[in-house]
């Protein structure tokens, strides 16, 4: 009561230690409604912001913690109806293969582990479905990118967050029917993504398919690579749209990627979304250092890899991943 009396009264310190332990689950939850690292940063920036200039308005009737998930959610909803999702200009791709299909999730951007791992043993509400790391996967939040946005913002209140009904059409300002009938229709779409059952994260089954998909992966195998997929394995490349599916499709892609760029010279290991990943290094033919090509994010179900998606380097900066390493 004292740090809120204090930051209505203008201290700024006082606020601080206010938000503070909300930030990082705010975070996370702009970003499973945005599907980016940085829009869901501008977001949390702009809920702050809002918050600060509104808190003579916090009338207490909720927790603080609910107040600041309102204003998330609705400036969330906010850049999602007021702006296009795709990219203002994609990449110029190599040429590759004839794709399954093109993506529509092109703005996805992967997550780092280091920014929510707090959050994993947190307790979700009692109306709760998905467990946190579910609910950070790459599969779950390029599922809730297909969502309408008011269906989406609500099966992560309900289902993620474990708001009630009630307390949910108040943070919208729906009616509950409306809520209802959002939620039906949202779980409807989300029950026909698959979910996979990866091994116990940073586990030894883990590490051990790891390191051989790894070194499969830096010299290039692409015998080796499909020997460790999944037969409907998937492979993407936000923000380019080319989306491959199935061993047969994957060995094409696979196979002009080797004839491109011959092999990895270097790896290194972060984890992004709950999943393995890491940084993808090649040597310049010139300097000779190696410069940082991509990252690479893998899924996992059981002993095998299911989902193979690279993002491009300008998602490093959030991993710390060097442009260069001597």
């Amino acid at each position: 009561m004292e740090l809120l009396q204090r930051a209505r009264a203008g201290d700024r310190d006082a606020f601080s230690a206010l938000v503070q332990p909300h930030r990082t689950e705010l975070r996370v939850h702009c970003y499973r409604m945005l599907g980016s690292v940085q829009d869901a940063e501008d977001a949390l920036q702009e809920t702050l912001l809002s918050a600060w200039l509104g808190l003579d308005g916090f009338e207490q009737r909720s927790s603080l913690r609910t107040w600041l998930y309102r204003i998330a959610t609705n400036r969330c909803l906010n850049m999602l109806r007021s702006s296009g999702r795709q990219p203002a200009a994609p990449p110029e791709a190599p040429p590759l293969p004839e794709p399954t299909r093109l993506g529509e999730v092109l703005w996805l951007q992967p997550y780092p582990d280091v920014l929510w791992e707090e959050l994993s043993d947190q307790a979700p509400g009692p109306e709760a479905r998905y467990e946190s790391r579910e609910a950070i996967s790459l599969a779950f939040v390029t599922a809730v990118q297909l969502l309408p946005p008011n269906q989406r913002a609500v099966l992560l209140l309900r289902d993620v967050l474990g708001y009630r009904a009630a307390e949910t059409a108040e943070l919208l300002g729906l009616t509950e029917d409306a809520v209802t009938s959002a939620l039906r229709r949202a779980r409807a779409t989300m029950n026909t993504a698959r979910s996979p059952q990866p091994p116990a994260p940073g586990g030894p089954e883990e590490q051990a398919l790891l390191d051989r998909f790894v070194t499969a992966f830096t010299e290039l195998d692409v015998d080796a690579l499909l020997a460790l997929m999944t037969d409907d394995i998937w492979v993407r490349m936000p923000p380019l749209p080319f989306e491959y599916r199935g061993t047969e499709a994957v060995h094409r892609f696979f196979g002009v990627i080797r004839s491109l760029l011959g092999r990895i010279d270097h790896v290194v290991p972060v984890r992004a979304n709950g999943q393995p990943a890491w940084g993808e290094y090649m040597r310049d033919g010139i300097t000779g250092s190696l410069r940082l090509a991509g990252v690479v994010v893998i899924g996992l179900d059981g002993d095998k890899v299911c989902a193979f998606t690279r993002f491009d380097t300008a998602v490093a900066p959030y991993f710390g991943l060097p442009r260069t390493l001597d």
